[in-house]
């Protein structure tokens, strides 16, 4: 059965003037739609970035930012088994979508205006803050991006990570700055000895302390940054694939906030706090690519 029939969202005049409207779109070799109409999976491009994305042992994709996707997929009538994901280094997330090396982005990534002159997200899935990793009792007291740059600390971060854009707005200099290809780098790059402090989103600072283990390290308050630090979590979609995502957007807005949303991201430590606010919902990506 083609794929846009199990959309159970739709109603038959809906449909029809879908077919009528997007024919053109739909009939391009790389369209979303095209692949599932063929027999062929969606792929979920992600880094691994533990507890937003990452596989399981048995290979299939789990994560908050995962997992969410999938329940608004399934939502649309696509099942799991119709889904594979596939694990791509963080800043090779937006060139491997543009060369259709898979067809969603679900690493977690910020809504930003740099980003969205390259690819379409949908609407967001929550809103999250930064934070620092630093050693046990924080005996540089750095809080902010004011700190590193008041103390001469090394801050490392992941190149493509929002914060390295946020560093640089707030008067970091290059000299300052390790970039490193992930998370795990990050942690690694403070145990070595080659930074004073990682920054990160705060629920990836919170997993890398808990991983590093014995008490060493402890995560900052997001509160302690400017304010606009605070982002928006996308989906991230090919330009071309506009229809795809208002469908996907019109099957989120029927979960998300759902006990089976709040469920689905609890064991990965999404809460409420996280939850975005519905009032304007519509809007709050259109709002992130033009202002953040």
């Amino acid at each position: 059965m083609p794929i846009l029939r199990m959309f159970k969202y739709l109603s038959t005049f809906a449909l029809s003037s879908f077919f009528i409207i997007s024919s053109s779109t739909l009939v391009t070799a790389d369209s979303i739609t095209d692949r599932l109409d063929s027999g062929k999976k969606l792929r979920l491009g992600y880094a691994v970035s533990v507890p937003w994305a990452f596989t399981t042992e048995d290979g299939k994709p789990t994560g908050f930012v995962n997992d969410l996707t999938l329940l608004a997929l399934e939502e649309m009538g696509i099942p799991l088994s119709n889904v594979e994901g596939h694990i791509v280094d963080w800043a090779g997330l937006i060139p491997g979508i543009q060369a259709n090396r898979y067809d969603l982005i679900t690493g977690g990534m910020y809504i930003l205006k740099s980003r969205c002159e390259n690819i379409n997200f949908s609407n967001p899935i929550g809103i999250f803050g930064d934070a620092f990793m630093v050693p046990i009792g924080n005996p540089m007291g750095i809080n902010n991006y004011q700190d590193i740059i008041r103390t001469g600390a090394t801050v490392a971060t992941g190149a493509g990570f929002n914060t390295v854009e946020a560093a640089k707005r707030e008067g970091v200099p290059d000299s300052q700055m390790l970039l490193v290809a992930g998370e795990m780098e990050v942690l690694a790059s403070i145990m070595a000895g080659r930074a004073d402090a990682g920054i990160m989103t705060h629920a990836g600072a919170t997993a890398q302390v808990e991983k590093a283990g014995g008490g060493k390290y402890e995560v900052t308050n997001p509160k302690d940054l400017p304010i606009w630090t605070q982002n928006h979590v996308g989906i991230g979609f090919r330009l071309a694939d506009t229809d795809f995502i208002e469908m996907f957007n019109t099957a989120m807005l029927k979960v998300i906030g759902t006990k089976a949303w709040m469920d689905a991201g609890a064991p990965h430590g999404y809460t409420n706090v996280q939850l975005p606010a519905l009032l304007g919902y519509n809007e709050a990506t259109a709002y992130a690519c033009a202002n953040k």
